[in-house]
């Protein structure tokens, strides 16, 4: 009899195809070639003048009314650039608001946006953004900017940052504002002397929560508007991207004060320890949609910090990934099989599961696209720390697009061997198809192989995963999602992340939307749900949950639902939660209900809500979170995260009673002087931390970073010895200056064709 695991191979080759979708062929839109575009953020040379602009319509608060407001939006392209202006006139221009000077913060502004498929493979792409007041952010989009059930997770890489520029003006009238795209920061191909892109632009109005866009995108899914299968296409002729290498060395002087016990295990002393560091990164456009990153004595001090996060669950926490090496095109990298588990997971590499830095001798990566091919190649070695011997990490990942427009099938080998021996190795099989519409089947298979393991334990389905899931990716009338995962004992892959494993999962979801033109709801939904978690040995039921899930977004943008389930818990094992409570092993079953509702992103005083409260295992437990923020001016924001917990157990008479807050404190001069504070604390952990960042950026890609961190222990007499009141303390100066390189030799590559193709 076949194994599962080619029982699934054999299934996936018999139904793949079968699956097509018809493919709607459009003209791409010409791009006008300018010569004398002055980048200054005013839009007033004749070269703008004799573009016609794009047709923009609403999307919200009314799908397809005509704007409000006059709106200019304009593109071009010379040799170099990609370049985008708006003219947005205002009747009232005091109304305009520009909410922040700190690069990515967005959140509240006017501003222009235009989404580029630059593959126009209709599933990844960028997002440009600039406002009032020049402020730019950039970042990625990957699926189509469509999640999965089984695989959540963001679909937008926020902290991506690559080289273009922007520039803006203010007046009477309103606002302009123009942006200069650098070729060279894109990965796209040519054909015959042609690329073919997608575009989305929009232009957003706060004030009244109105966003214009173009092409005509209707409001269909979540995110519709920066999806890139719905993408006007456009054309360029005879555009290359100029072969360049940055390089980017860094010196970073640092100062870390920790406490340790002395010999007598009494008290404890400071040791304070000064390094200086030298490294750098440099990246190399081998060709227009081939880059090379080499990275030496990899430092990244001046990374923000993790939040601080309580557990209420049984499984492992996840933390994102915020290091900027592991951030360009990371969707080709992305493997995700079930819940938050992934074949591949940067964080791995050079960071301990408490999150201490593993120092990193240097790696390189290697992403890019051939034709229909995705390539992205990962090597990083680490030095040895304390117990931990020095490691190497290795992932290879290919993917091609099949069938349509919008499917691909793909495979990822990774690698994690250590000094001293021990090896864990990994590969996986993926795809997704779009069967016909909206309609998408997403399967994936992952098996692992450890030399730490018995040959019992790593045959047959005992380290593989399986996960396979069919849904509709529509929001307007009825939807679905159907799902499995099947996860074996010993799944374990060491270069990814895993929530949970050894169990069956089912999961079924239906739901009924309906979109209003008038009315106080642009959109609301119905959606009964449940699913299920069943033991590989003996079959017994080890978690599930059912209930209903109501939610909405008002006209005004203002989002909430309603949301009640039934839960059952079947403990194999005591869980202990913060304050010293345990929950005892045994079977549970509680109901819960939650309640959210959040103010519009758009507004400058704005707040969400989300209480949840009912029964707990063997109690009771409520829950209130808050999130407001001020957007003061353009100088300061101030966010703030609050969660209190209050659970009782009067059966074991145990209390859970703990709050955590996190507050964001945003200032800025100017575009190039910034400062940004995370305070937190943690009610659970009687911890008080301090993460302060001060930048200053002159230019794009040279940077002088301070940060500074510190910990603080709130309760340090209930310990003997005493807590330090200082738990960990350091202060870091970094500096980084990044060369650009157009050699002669580059020049004469960029004009070479690789006339090989993959098949």
């Amino acid at each position: 009899m076949l194994s599962m695991k080619w029982q699934f191979v054999l299934a996936f080759l018999i139904v793949a195809p079968f699956c097509f979708l018809y493919s709607q062929e459009e003209t791409p839109m010409p791009i006008a070639r300018v010569e004398g575009i002055s980048f200054d953020g005013r839009v007033d040379e004749p070269d703008w003048d004799a573009i016609p602009p794009l047709p923009m319509v609403q999307y919200e608060p009314i799908a397809g009314a005509q704007p409000t407001e006059v709106t200019e939006i304009r593109l071009a392209y010379d040799d170099t650039f990609l370049y985008v202006s708006i003219r947005a006139f205002d009747k009232d221009s005091s109304g305009i608001r520009a909410t922040s000077l700190y690069r990515d913060r967005i959140a509240g502004s006017d501003h222009l946006e235009i989404l580029l498929d630059t593959y126009n493979d209709n599933q990844s792409g960028y997002i440009f953004t600039t406002t009032p007041a020049g402020i730019r952010n950039d970042l990625e989009i990957a699926n189509d900017a469509q999640g999965l059930a089984l695989g959540s997770g963001s679909l937008f890489n926020r902290d991506f940052n690559t080289f273009w520029e922007a520039e803006s003006t203010l007046t009477q009238k309103g606002w302009f504002a123009e942006m200069r795209i650098p070729f060279s920061s894109l990965r796209f191909q040519d054909v015959d002397g042609q690329v073919i892109m997608g575009i989305i632009v929009q232009r957003k109005i706060a004030r009244k929560n109105e966003r214009l866009v173009f092409p005509a995108v209707p409001p269909i899914t979540n995110w519709a508007f920066l999806r890139p299968s719905l993408a006007k296409k456009i054309v360029f002729t005879g555009i290359r991207a100029t072969k360049k290498i940055y390089v980017s060395p860094y010196l970073l002087l640092s100062q870390e004060r920790i406490n340790t016990l002395d010999e007598t295990g009494t008290a404890y002393q400071k040791n304070t320890d000064t390094d200086f560091n030298v490294g750098g990164e440099v990246k190399y456009s081998i060709s227009n949609n081939l880059t090379a990153d080499f990275t030496i004595n990899t430092d990244f001090a001046q990374a923000e910090a993790d939040d601080q996060l309580v557990n209420l669950s049984r499984f492992s926490l996840f933390f994102p990934e915020k290091r900027q090496f592991f951030q360009e095109r990371a969707s080709v990298f992305d493997f995700r099989n079930g819940g938050l588990s992934r074949l591949f997971f940067s964080r791995r590499i050079g960071l301990t599961e408490s999150g201490e830095q593993v120092p990193i001798y240097g790696g390189v990566r290697l992403i890019g696209r051939m034709n229909t091919w995705d390539l992205g190649v990962l090597n990083m070695q680490t030095q040895s720390l304390d117990s931990i011997p020095t490691e190497n990490f290795g992932v290879l990942r290919v993917r091609k697009r099949v069938f349509n427009q919008n499917s691909y099938i793909g495979g990822m080998f990774t690698s994690r061997l250590d000094g001293d021996g021990n090896s864990n190795l990994a590969y996986g099989l993926d795809g997704i198809v779009q069967v016909s519409g909206d309609d998408f089947l997403t399967v994936q298979w992952s098996q692992t192989f450890d030399n730490r393991q018995t040959a019992d334990e790593s045959t047959d389905f005992k380290n593989g995963r399986l996960a396979v899931e069919m849904n509709r990716r529509r929001r307007r009338g009825f939807g679905y999602t159907l799902g499995t995962i099947l996860s074996g004992p010993n799944y374990n892959p060491g270069v990814g992340f895993v929530d949970r494993s050894d169990f069956k999962f089912g999961t079924a979801a239906l739901s009924q939307t309906w979109l209003r033109q008038t009315g106080p709801f642009i959109w609301h939904k119905i959606e009964p749900f449940g699913n299920g978690y069943w033991s590989n040995r003996g079959g017994d039921l080890l978690s599930s949950e059912y209930g209903m899930e109501w939610s909405f977004t008002r006209r005004n943008q203002d989002r909430g639902g309603l949301l009640i389930k039934q839960v059952h818990e079947n403990l194999q094992d005591e869980f202990p939660l913060p304050d010293a409570v345990a929950i005892p092993l045994g079977r549970y079953d509680f109901f819960r209900a939650e309640t959210t509702y959040r103010i519009a992103v758009d507004r400058t005083l704005r707040t969400g809500a989300t209480l949840e409260t009912g029964t707990f295992y063997d109690g009771w437990l409520h829950s209130l979170s808050l999130s407001p923020s001020w957007y003061v001016s353009k100088h300061l924001q101030l966010n703030l995260e609050y969660v209190y917990n209050y659970g009782e157990f009067k059966d074991r008479d145990e209390l859970l009673n703990f709050h955590i807050a996190r507050l964001r404190i945003g200032t800025a001069l100017n575009r190039k002087l910034s400062t940004n504070a995370l305070l937190q604390y943690s009610g659970a952990q009687d911890l008080f931390s301090l993460n302060v960042r001060f930048r200053y950026n002159w230019r794009e890609g040279q940077d002088l970073w301070i940060v500074f961190n510190s910990g603080f222990n709130t309760d340090r007499q209930g310990f003997s010895p005493v807590l330090p009141a200082v738990e960990n303390q350091s202060v870091l100066l970094k500096y980084i200056h990044t060369f650009i390189f157009s050699h002669p030799f580059l020049l004469a590559f960029s004009h070479m064709r690789i006339k090989k193709t993959i098949r």
